[in-house]
C-alpha cells in the first residue's frame, strides 16, 4: 500500500510539473508574439474625436388636440392594463 501511495505522489507531482512547465511556456511565447506584432505591425489609424451630437428640440408647445388625444390614449391604455 505504501508503495502504492509513493507512485501516486510521484505521478501527482510529475503531472503538475508538466503543466506548470507548459504555462511557463505559453506565458513566454504570448509575450514573444506580443513584442513581434507590436513590431511588424503597422500603426492603426487615428480615429477622429467623437463629437457629441445636437439633440433636436422638441416642440415649444404641443397642439391642444393632440395633447388631448395623447390623455385619452393613456386613459385608455391604462384602463385595459390594470393589475
Amino acid at each position: 500500500m505504501d508503495d502504492l501511495m509513493s507512485q501516486a505522489v510521484d505521478l501527482m507531482i510529475a503531472g503538475m510539473g508538466f503543466v506548470f512547465a507548459f504555462l511557463v511556456v505559453l506565458v513566454f511565447a504570448t509575450l514573444l508574439m506580443s513584442t513581434l506584432i507590436s513590431r511588424f505591425a503597422p500603426p492603426e489609424p487615428v480615429t477622429p474625436a467623437k463629437t457629441p451630437r445636437a439633440k433636436p428640440k422638441a416642440p415649444a408647445s404641443v397642439d391642444p388636440d393632440t395633447a388631448e388625444a395623447i390623455k385619452k390614449a393613456i386613459a385608455q391604455f391604462r384602463s385595459r392594463h390594470k393589475k
